[in-house]
């Protein structure tokens, strides 16, 4: 069947998104994408051991420069980057904490805490964290989606339907408050995965269909691809063929230049024969909104001040 099992892209808080090949990292792991880039430059390649030598002396330095600014931001994420290179996420934990109190607006360092509690098996406290984003930011994707990964995770799924459904209740009147603030057509592909996950798959088709009535309406010339992919996938997994290649073809065709690659690769997994050799973990539809600007796979941490 088409759900998230309980060692798919959802539990591991990886999520597959429309962005390039589908694939992007927690927020956490984008940390690390500049120093790792940054070291790449260096005219010779130096040795594991060369590389811990010079990540700790940056941590050491970094905590050097926390005794004289404590607040420094800059400072912060260098000591966060560091340690995930060096494969220390506990050593993360504080520094995240620092910037989470520091910068409560960037609702992105908290989520990154949460998600680096949720990997060392603190799920409380990820909970904890996931709900106070979505109590100053309700619409929040990722908090969503971090949350109902570890509802997920504990057999929750009723709690994570509830979740997710309180969330569209509530829709409309937040988007009055704050325009912009929920992405209906995103929960409501979560909710669908959640749906199928509890192998309710007439009610997640009937929510895929709305979903798809919705993207039309919002975009009668160019509507979202997503929601007519996440039924594809669906009626493919339940063995109507035909009915999925239609979708998968419409899905195709609707989906931006840059996605289609990614959406071709997603099909072609789908769709191979039961002998050929693909991902032990199928991928799920997509239920992160595509982006138009020139981010990468991965989302981005927050600049420095």
């Amino acid at each position: 069947m088409v759900a998230f099992k309980k060692d798919s892209w959802l539990v591991r808080g990886v999520l597959i998104v429309a962005v390039a090949a589908f694939v992007a990292v927690p927020i956490l792991f984008a940390f690390n994408g500049r120093s790792y880039n940054g070291g790449a430059n260096t005219a010779s390649t130096p040795t594991a051991a060369d590389q811990t030598t010079q990540l700790q002396s940056t941590v050491e330095a970094y905590k050097k420069v926390l005794e004289r600014e404590p607040e420094n931001e800059t400072a912060l994420i260098g000591i966060i980057e560091a340690q995930i290179a060096l494969g220390d996420l506990s050593g993360t934990v504080e520094p995240l904490e620092k910037l989470a109190n520091l910068k409560p607006e960037v609702p992105e360092y908290s989520i990154a805490l949460a998600q680096t509690k949720q990997q060392l098996g603190e799920l409380e406290g990820a909970a904890q964290i996931y709900r106070r984003v979505l109590t100053q930011v309700p619409g929040n994707v990722q908090a969503l989606e971090g949350l109902v990964a570890l509802l997920v995770s504990q057999d929750r799924t009723e709690a994570a339907v509830g979740l997710l459904r309180d969330t569209l209740t509530t829709a409309d009147q937040t988007n009055e408050l704050s325009p912009g603030s929920v992405d209906k057509l995103s929960v409501k592909l979560l909710l669908g995965q959640v749906l199928v996950e509890q192998q309710k798959y007439d009610d997640a088709l009937k929510l895929y269909d709305e979903a798809i009535a919705d993207a039309q309406a919002a975009s009668p010339t160019l509507p979202d691809f997503r929601p007519t992919l996440a039924k594809a996938l669906v009626l493919q997994e339940q063995g109507d063929k035909a009915a999925a290649k239609g979708l998968f073809d419409q899905a195709l065709s609707m989906a931006p230049v840059q996605y289609k690659d990614g959406v071709q690769q997603l099909i072609n997994e789908k769709t191979a024969s039961p002998g050929a050799a693909t991902d032990s973990t199928p991928p799920a539809a997509p239920t992160t909104a595509p982006e138009t600007s020139s981010e990468g796979n991965a989302p981005v941490a927050p600049p420095a001040e």
